[in-house]
């Protein structure tokens, strides 16, 4: 494959029961990360993916190490089967642990540990009840911004939390400021979709699962990048090691430029992208950011088979 190739490491909503078991039965380096995950965290995650159930792999602390165990093991088939060498790595929110052990400069076995934490710590950050989500449709981002300052205060904020491209906006934050928020929204006509989610992500009521994290990463190695990693939180290429823990905190509280993001693959020469894990939630957010890069999954063996083909 000879052109400039991204690949994209999904994240949190994009698990389902069954996720990676193919990979598993047909690859014995796909087996092999799910093992290690399993020994890492001391408990059986593979069957979590294999077999569900759906309710508990919803649950944030689980689904973050299964999303992030199913990307690098699609990778690794990926790297043992075709040997291709991405020009970039990225991925949404989660996603960019994946895109980091890929590159070289995370263990996957520390990587799992961590996202584990991450996982426990940003719903544990948040009481039920006290945060929530929306989603946002045909509302300019400056827009939005102003909309959120409006409904803010001291004690009661919204922000942005996610550009995913498209014209789609999420926000985050206390639920009676994103509430009012939406139903401003809705009365201008636009279109704004409270979620059924577990916390308000990547807002600053995260700060308490920063901190976790912060503390957790004093404990890991961050090793020389082997190839750029798009950082959520500026939506720039980093080959900096001593950046990547402080880039991988501030994200939990800052907002995932995803759009940004590809259009600075773009920039650098990309002209393809492979989803690396289950699903194409990626490859949905991409045709609407850049309808011009060709997006191919890699979640099962017949994924595997295009990609063959098209890299011959």
């Amino acid at each position: 494959m000879s052109e400039q190739v991204a690949f994209v490491f999904p994240g949190q909503g994009s698990q389902k029961a069954g996720m990676g078991a193919a990979l598993a039965t047909t690859f014995a380096s796909a087996r092999r990360i799910f093992a290690i995950a399993d020994e890492a965290l001391g408990e059986p995650l593979s069957t979590l993916c294999f077999e569900g159930p759906d309710d508990q792999l919803a649950r944030t602390a689980n689904t973050q190490p299964a999303i992030l165990t199913c990307s690098v093991a699609a990778w690794t088939v990926l790297r043992e089967e075709l040997g291709i060498t991405p020009t970039v790595c990225l991925g949404h929110s989660l996603g960019e642990f994946s895109a980091l052990v890929a590159a070289g400069a995370l263990d996957f076995a520390d990587a799992v540990r961590l996202v584990r934490l991450r996982g426990q710590a940003m719903q544990e950050a948040v009481p039920a009840g006290v945060g929530g989500m929306a989603a946002i449709v045909g509302v300019e981002a400056a827009q939005l911004e102003a909309l959120c300052v409006q409904h803010s205060g001291p004690d009661d904020q919204v922000s942005i939390a996610n550009e995913n491209g498209g014209g789609q906006l999420v926000v985050a934050g206390h639920s009676g400021a994103v509430q009012r928020l939406v139903a401003e929204v809705k009365a201008s006509r636009g279109k704004a979709i409270l979620l059924n989610v577990s916390a308000p992500f990547h807002c600053s009521l995260m700060q308490p699962a920063a901190e976790r994290l912060a503390a957790a990463l004093e404990q890991v190695k961050v090793r020389p990048l082997q190839v750029p990693v798009i950082a959520n939180i500026d939506a720039l290429a980093n080959v900096d090691a001593a950046r990547v823990k402080d880039l991988l905190i501030r994200q939990i509280t800052g907002r995932v430029r995803w759009e940004a993001s590809v259009r600075n693959a773009v920039h650098m020469g990309i002209t393809r992208c492979i989803e690396l894990g289950h699903g194409k939630v990626l490859a949905g957010l991409i045709k609407r950011i850049a309808p011009e890069l060709a997006v191919l999954p890699l979640g099962s063996p017949a994924d595997l088979d295009v990609l063959k083909v098209v890299a011959k």
